[in-house]
């Protein structure tokens, strides 16, 4: 709640490193599973961060924002073809690419039939071990199994994505 992520040595017992990066409190982190990187999320941004010297290396940058009508992620998880998750409170999900940090995709879970839409929130998510389905456990007392789709194509689901190029300072 102090919006500082710390990183640990384990055999001093003592901090090695404390990022101060963020303004609001970190709800959220995720490890990616073959890299030596992990990145953290607030209510206001989600950033990426090198291991295990603590180094800055990117934000997340999406087109409404980090959840898009806001809400604040409470749950990530990264798979090993750079795909990342984040689920709010407010049933937002995006799937980002962790090599640019762009979101590109975005959608609205649903909640349980006889919920109530304030029920919609997510609580945790992790993907399978073949990183193909991604699993959230919701507010609304459920589990859900999500897959790729099959039928998506560049022309069913365009890219419009133009990088900023001017380098901002955080």
């Amino acid at each position: 709640m102090d919006s500082t992520v710390r990183l640990w040595d384990l055999a001093a017992g003592k901090t090695m490193t404390r990022l101060t990066h963020h303004k609001k409190s970190v709800r959220a982190m995720a490890l990616h599973p073959t890299e030596f990187t992990f990145a953290t999320a607030s209510p206001d941004n989600i950033k990426q961060w090198k291991c295990p010297e603590g180094q800055f290396m990117r934000n997340f940058e999406g087109p409404e924002g980090v959840t898009g009508g806001g809400g604040i992620v409470n749950a990530m998880a990264v798979n090993a073809d750079n795909v990342m998750f984040t689920g709010a409170d407010n049933g937002a999900m995006g799937f980002w690419d962790w090599k640019s940090g762009h979101q590109f995709q975005r959608l609205d879970s649903l909640v349980q039939p006889g919920s109530l839409d304030s029920e919609a929130g997510i609580f945790c998510a992790e993907f399978d071990k073949t990183g193909l389905r991604l699993i959230t456990g919701e507010a609304d007392k459920t589990i859900k199994i999500w897959k790729e789709d099959d039928q998506a194509t560049p022309e069913t689901h365009p890219l419009d994505w133009k990088p900023s190029l001017m380098r901002k300072r955080y």
